[in-house]
């Protein structure tokens, strides 16, 4: 007789992401926050070698609530709830790592990608400062119920956003907002100011040029120093979503944590609200952007 337990995971009867939907849809615009969730399932902390503030080094924490003022201009925030180091949507579904299971993995597992061996698959074997998270091997089948429960209902939720604003607006273009370390966003050189934040487009790939430009034209203007594509040209969102030929534009947005977050303590600072009142700002002006928008602005560069 099976074992019906065995079959279940800890977001089978909570849900694993949120639309936060605006009264009326007025924008092509959909901001997504994959890495900020904060529900952690006692599966993870049970099999876990770290606790839950270890686990927690892997999150872009409360990135989700710098943006959740997205349904206020007319465009949703799409965000998952479990945690990055549980499962990871911003790399494909077939990342999986072979050091991390007793079995064998299918035969259309990407074994040998850059972020696979860097432990940061779609399971994570890692989290962000590089210690191990479990304290043994999983099974494969425990990996299939996470992405059935976490990682396809998120993808779902994202590619229906997409397809409601290309079928109002004629295009979609989805701000994929994460945080970096305060070490990410250092100078390069010596004397140069910190990067508050880096754009990343895929060097042009995934957007069309006038929407990374209108962000660091704004965020510029709130006297931010603003990076493109280095150190983050964008991930698997940008590199798999991102089609501007097809009408689909992905600009992702790295914070520096050092604005609004104490990140030894992972614990939101006096900086949180005037970082939240300027994202609002941009959130409003990239949601007044249209599809005529885009090319227009471009022409004009």
């Amino acid at each position: 007789m099976p074992d019906h337990d065995s079959e279940r995971t800890p977001f089978q009867d909570r849900a694993s992401i949120e639309v936060l939907a605006p009264a009326a849809l007025s924008s092509p615009i959909i901001f997504a926050s994959p890495h900020s969730g904060r529900d952690y399932p006692q599966e993870l902390l049970r099999n876990s070698r770290l606790d839950r503030h270890g686990l927690r080094q892997s999150e872009d924490s409360y990135v989700d609530l710098l943006f959740d003022d997205a349904p206020s201009a007319g465009a949703p925030l799409l965000r998952a709830l479990f945690p990055r180091a549980f499962v990871d949507v911003n790399r494909a579904r077939n990342e999986l790592d072979p050091r991390m299971f007793a079995d064998a993995l299918p035969k259309d597992a990407d074994t040998r990608s850059s972020r696979v061996i860097a432990g940061l698959g779609v399971i994570p074997r890692i989290v962000a400062d590089g210690h191990d998270i479990y304290a043994r091997k999983l099974n494969f089948i425990e990996a299939r119920r996470r992405l059935g429960a976490c990682y396809d209902p998120y993808h779902q939720a994202l590619s229906s956003l997409i397809n409601e604003a290309r079928r109002q607006f004629g295009c979609a273009i989805i701000i994929d907002c994460h945080s970096m370390p305060s070490a990410g966003g250092a100078p390069f050189r010596e004397g140069e100011p910190r990067i508050d934040f880096v754009l990343g487009d895929r060097f042009g790939s995934s957007c069309a040029p006038s929407v990374t430009h209108f962000a660091e034209e704004t965020l510029c203007g709130q006297d931010y120093e603003v990076a493109r594509n280095a150190p983050y040209a964008g991930g698997f969102v940008a590199s798999s979503y991102g089609r501007p030929k097809n009408g689909v534009h992905v600009l992702q947005i790295e914070i520096n944590r050092a604005l609004y977050l104490d990140e030894r303590r992972i614990a939101r600072t006096a900086g949180f609200e005037t970082l939240r009142h300027n994202m609002n700002v941009l959130i409003e002006k990239l949601a007044a952007m249209r599809a005529d928008d885009l090319w227009a602005a471009q022409a004009a560069e």
